[in-house]
């Protein structure tokens, strides 16, 4: 029997233990059915508002005109929109603003306080959106007194408040209405190809895996971020001090998961890579994310590719931006790729990268795939 809404709720309450103490547990049970048919329909009735609300936002994100930006703002502001859904987050409101709006509008609007004084996230996000664009936010007085409002405690005021060098070539999504485009720019390229000659060496290196798990952590923060399928960190301590010249044909004895099982002719390519091109791999990655998952947008992922740069390279634990950058700048940077079972050698789903520090005596190593 099929209870009204009210009926079953009072069921539920005034008669469910009663009839379980006279021994009519299938009545009870019945009562279980309904209820979790019902709540299946609910969830599915959230999700069918989530995707309608994101609808919603984007087309106010996106349409021209200050009306339609002051009506999202205004919609934001007053209803804060608990639900998860990624597109409603102002980490993602934030980016398709950055993408699709004037500088100078989103400066006057989006960061006046004193009308929307509950998108403070919002505003967070978007500075460092704007920042990665190359927008100089000593030129707009908002942007400018803004960086001083952001709370220290937020995860986002560790960043630099103006764009650095390396950060200048990354790569951000193309959206519409209707739909997006985005990929993770893996491939190996070209030049600066330092590739060992075959058949490699089938020794295996002594050197044992230091990585602790703050120092794993901090290494993959950029794979995690953007949700790949699995990913793998390892750091080695030498020695004595190598030259860059070695790496390539110390790598691939090392014992990492990423190249177990690879023979002395199996393919391993590597290239030395600037730190620029290391950044914009690890950037895209966080904020784009994997092939079937969505990134953390612009602002976070600039905040993770940062930390996987400072584990990477060998940055001091509560490091300052200028620190990690120093230090990423004095390291040496290869990129790789491995026919090794580990990998799956997807197009733009699986990379390797390899530091060796500036006193040459530590290789990190970061492994990535987003087939799992």
């Amino acid at each position: 029997m099929e209870y009204a809404k009210d009926d079953l709720q009072r069921l539920v309450w005034g008669q469910a233990e009663q009839r379980a103490a006279q021994g009519d547990a299938s009545y009870v049970r019945e009562l279980g059915s309904q209820l979790s048919d019902r709540h299946a329909a609910a969830v599915e009735q959230v999700r069918n508002y989530e995707r309608q609300l994101a609808h919603v936002v984007r087309v106010l994100a996106i349409t021209p005109g200050r009306d339609s930006l002051v009506q999202l703002l205004q919609l934001l502001n007053e209803k804060r929109p608990t639900t998860t859904s990624s597109g409603v987050l102002p980490r993602f409101v934030a980016s398709l603003l950055a993408e699709h709006r004037q500088v100078a509008d989103l400066a006057a609007t989006v960061f006046d306080r004193s009308t929307w004084d509950q998108l403070d996230e919002l505003r967070a996000c978007l500075f460092h959106e704007l920042v990665l664009r190359g927008v100089d936010i000593d030129e707009l007085l908002p942007l400018r007194f803004w960086r001083y409002e952001l709370p220290g405690w937020h995860p986002l005021a560790w960043l630099p408040v103006h764009r650095r060098d390396f950060e200048a070539d990354v790569d951000f999504p193309s959206r519409s209405i209707g739909g997006s485009a985005h990929g993770v720019p893996t491939g190996l390229p070209a030049e600066e190809r330092v590739d060992p000659p075959t058949p490699r060496t089938s020794k295996r290196s002594t050197l044992r895996d230091i990585a602790t798990k703050d120092v794993h952590e901090t290494i993959v923060a950029a794979v995690k971020a953007g949700n790949w399928g699995d990913c793998e960190a390892s750091v080695f301590i030498l020695d004595e001090a190598i030259t860059p010249d070695r790496i390539p044909a110390l790598l691939p004895t090392l014992p990492m998961p990423c190249v177990d099982g690879l023979g002395p002719t199996d393919r391993f390519e590597i290239a030395v890579r600037p730190a620029a091109e290391i950044w914009r791999m690890l950037f895209a990655t966080a904020s784009m994310g994997g092939m079937y998952r969505g990134g953390v947008q612009g602002a976070y992922g600039r905040l993770w590719a940062w930390r996987s740069m400072a584990g990477l390279s060998g940055a001091p634990a509560g490091a300052s931006a200028e620190e990690v950058e120093r230090q990423a700048s004095r390291s040496t940077w290869f990129h790789f790729e491995v026919d090794a079972e580990w990998f799956h050698n997807d197009i733009d789903a699986d990379y390797g990268i390899a530091t060796l520090s500036p006193d040459r005596r530590r290789i990190a190593v970061l492994s990535a795939t987003d087939t799992d």
